[in-house]
């Protein structure tokens, strides 16, 4: 068996000073639509073992059942386990839990015994009080709250290795910022002129039923919500504020689209000086350079969310507009893995020193 060695503080399964590179896992939320991507990227992941699949609501229920895409792949029954039980067995505790169900749980001890990935927003927002503005709750765990990394893997990844807290970014604002953080690098664009006009699969939405995400709600028609007031706004207003050195501000809408899955953005900014599609192409290209997962379109190309469907990549683009001097950058992304599960296990490679692209190298899938 393959060993690597571990610089990072030891728990209960390693060896010496090594750890054993095939780690065992549990999902807690293993059900949701986040929950499922997450059970079938880490179930083919070659450097994972995933022990334990746990959902209060499906209790004792063969998870080949609630999904039957998984008949014969997955044979086991969902259990119902707190991330006290798995940190006990699980080198690494994914959690795809709603937001205000996660804080409360997360100590010192569970963090000493294993790496805890969370998919939901309780660590996300580095501040306690714009979480209280945002989420309507009291943060009661702001010493963890300071342990965490905001596991935005191109952004943080000299960080993500030494932590055993990440934060896994939101599905908007992975696109978001990552569409936006090299202008804001460089100094290319007005901080005060970022406008995102964001638009979502339902799969967003989640798996419980709502009436808004109903077809025949939905299906046929295009609409604005949460507009001024959408959850994500101070998770990318943080990250970008970072970026520029300065505080950001920006002008976020979403839109439910009627398709399955696939986040695009499109954002609006106000150059200060006159650059070109060429040169945005090259500052770019550098800027991601070493971003296995970022594709860069050349000028004259666009991001579709159907060229990133069902993989780990982010696609970007851009057009300048010399007549508004506004640079217009496309971001895409698939909502359900570089939005949440396959970031998820990027982190995971990365906190564990596997190779990042580890069972996530396939291909987009079209049509």
């Amino acid at each position: 068996m393959l060993l690597f060695i571990d610089l990072f503080p030891i728990d209960s399964k390693t060896i010496g000073s090594y750890h054993i590179s095939m780690i065992k896992t549990g999902i807690i939320g293993a059900t949701g639509y986040a929950g499922q991507e997450l059970v079938r990227l880490l179930n083919h992941h070659p450097e994972v073992e995933l022990k334990y699949i746990s959902s209060r609501s499906y209790e004792g229920i063969k998870f080949s059942e609630v999904y039957p895409n998984f008949r014969d792949s997955i044979t086991e029954k969902c259990v119902s386990m707190d991330v006290t039980e798995m940190a006990e067995e699980c080198d690494a505790v994914f959690l795809a839990l709603p937001h205000g169900l996660t804080f409360p749980q997360i100590t010192e001890d569970i963090l000493k015994k294993t790496v805890v990935i969370d998919l939901g927003a309780d660590f996300r927002l580095n501040n306690p009080e714009v979480y209280k503005q945002w989420y309507g709750l009291n943060h009661t765990n702001t010493e963890i709250l300071e342990t965490s990394v905001y596991g935005l893997c191109e952004l943080y990844r000299d960080i993500i290795p030494g932590k055993a807290l990440i934060a896994n970014p939101g599905c908007y604002t992975t696109c978001s910022i990552l569409s936006l953080t090299p202008l804001l690098k460089n100094k290319l664009i007005d901080t005060s002129s970022v406008i995102i006009d964001a638009k979502s699969g339902v799969s967003g939405a989640g798996r419980s039923l709502s009436l808004g995400v109903h077809y025949p709600e939905c299906n046929e028609s295009v609409k604005a919500y949460k507009v001024a007031a959408h959850r994500h706004t101070p998770e990318i207003e943080q990250e970008l504020s970072l970026a520029a050195g300065e505080e950001v501000r920006v002008n976020f809408t979403p839109h439910l689209i009627p398709m399955s899955r696939g986040i695009l953005t499109t954002s609006y900014t106000n150059l200060l000086f006159d650059t070109t599609a060429d040169e945005l192409y090259r500052i770019y290209k550098d800027f991601y350079n070493n971003d296995p997962f970022i594709r860069i379109l050349e000028p004259g190309y666009l991001p579709e969310t159907r060229f990133v469907r069902y993989s780990n990549y982010v696609d970007i683009g851009f057009v300048t507009d010399k007549r508004t001097g506004r640079a217009i950058v496309v971001g895409a992304i698939d909502n359900l893995i570089k939005g949440a599960a396959g970031q998820a296990v990027q982190n995971m490679n990365i906190r564990f020193h596997f190779d990042e692209t580890t069972g996530l190298k396939n291909i987009p899938i079209v049509p």
